[in-house]
């Protein structure tokens, strides 16, 4: 068996006293103080998160966007430089082998950032097709990390080290830069890729960084976070965070058994694109089974939460399943996502959970149960 993996930042988790989980391959910390405290800084000041286990993957080339529009269900040519996308790789049958945020870092070349679990199915993926084209994909052994919450801005702006540059800015400043949209800056000497992309639900910025200047980075931002709030925070409030966001999750909500449409992401795919022909498409415009599961959010009262593999019943008939689900800290009741049939599907529809024997009444509700409210 395979060892599992660790982040250029592991010394620097254990001296915070981070406990440790396996996750896609990788040791990473799962929390640090608690699962609450982590949660809430997120949502009231800022959370610091290593993710450098997520995979990155350059594409260069005369032929990059000719092989980015054939590999996956997206069309680089609409996607302006510094501009990020949500997007998705397709198996040949429709199902979903990972989801992806593609930038365009330059105007020649483009950043795909994948899950660390899904690294091998992604690389592999993309390496078969491209066969035919003039492009080269390179896998990155950058570092990530990410600063998530209303006071991440602030944070950024104070930390010492971190200086704007024209040259690699491309037009943007902290304060300016748009939520999917990245710019250059430096550390120290070196260039950093900052984007305003996250998985919390708040507003945040993601910063890809050569491995050996991560650590010094992770306490620059340490201490310029202090006197704001500043949390290191593990994948165990991540998770929470993000389902309160609505976000999905590859292995819960996402697999290579679910298409995008019962994702509720049909609108990710651009099927109205006619010149579009990415692997997959042939397989999503077929007719969907009438009574395919679709992905919903379900809210309840009380403490007791569903959770990933518990049925879901209309009446005594069971009618889907729970991906994920949470006490959520923030509104303080259970919350979950389940893939349930059509026809239970409306918001305001009456179900129940059953939690270890117990059936719990729940309501289907339009996602995502938490959003930030916009300055």
């Amino acid at each position: 068996m395979t060892a599992a993996r660790s982040t250029p930042l592991r010394a620097r988790h254990e001296a915070l006293g981070a406990a440790f989980t396996d996750f896609g391959g990788w040791m990473m910390p799962v929390r640090y103080t608690s699962d609450l405290a982590e949660h809430h800084a997120v949502r009231t000041a800022a959370g610091l998160f290593d993710i450098s286990h997520m995979a990155q993957f350059g594409v260069a080339g005369p032929d990059r966007e000719a092989f980015l529009a054939y590999a996956l269900a997206f069309d680089p040519s609409k996607l302006a430089p510094s501009k990020a996308k949500y997007t998705m790789i397709l198996a040949p049958s429709g199902g979903i082998i990972d989801d992806l945020i593609v930038t365009r870092n330059a105007e020649d070349q483009f950043l795909i950032v994948a899950n660390a679990g899904n690294r091998d199915a992604v690389r592999e993926a993309l390496t078969e097709r491209l066969d035919g084209f003039d492009a080269a994909l390179v896998e990155l052994d950058d570092a990530l990390i990410a600063v998530q919450g209303p006071r991440a801005r602030e944070i950024l702006e104070a930390v010492d080290g971190l200086t704007h540059d024209e040259d690699l800015a491309m037009g943007h400043t902290l304060e300016t830069l748009p939520y999917y949209t990245a710019m250059g800056m430096r550390f120290g000497d070196g260039a950093v890729l900052v984007s305003r992309t996250g998985y919390t639900g708040e507003d945040g910025f993601e910063i890809s960084v050569d491995a050996p200047d991560v650590e010094a980075l992770w306490q620059a931002i340490t201490v310029a976070g202090a006197p704001f709030g500043l949390s290191p925070a593990g994948l165990a409030s991540r998770d929470t965070l993000r389902l309160e966001a609505g976000m999905p999750l590859y292995g819960h909500e996402l697999s290579l058994d679910v298409i995008p449409a019962q994702a509720g992401l049909g609108r990710v795919v651009p099927l109205s694109t006619k010149e579009a022909d990415f692997v997959g498409r042939a397989a999503l415009e077929s007719v969907i089974a009438a009574d395919a599961p679709v992905l919903v959010g379900l809210v309840a009262d009380g403490k007791r939460a569903g959770r990933a593999g518990y049925a879901v019943f209309d009446g005594d008939t069971q009618v889907g399943e729970i991906t994920s689900g949470a006490l959520s800290p923030t509104l303080g009741h259970p919350i979950a996502m389940a893939y349930v049939s059509p026809r239970a599907s409306e918001p305001g529809t009456e179900l129940s959970i059953d939690v270890r024997g117990t059936r719990i009444p729940a309501t289907v509700t339009t996602l995502p149960f938490y959003k930030r409210t916009a300055k």
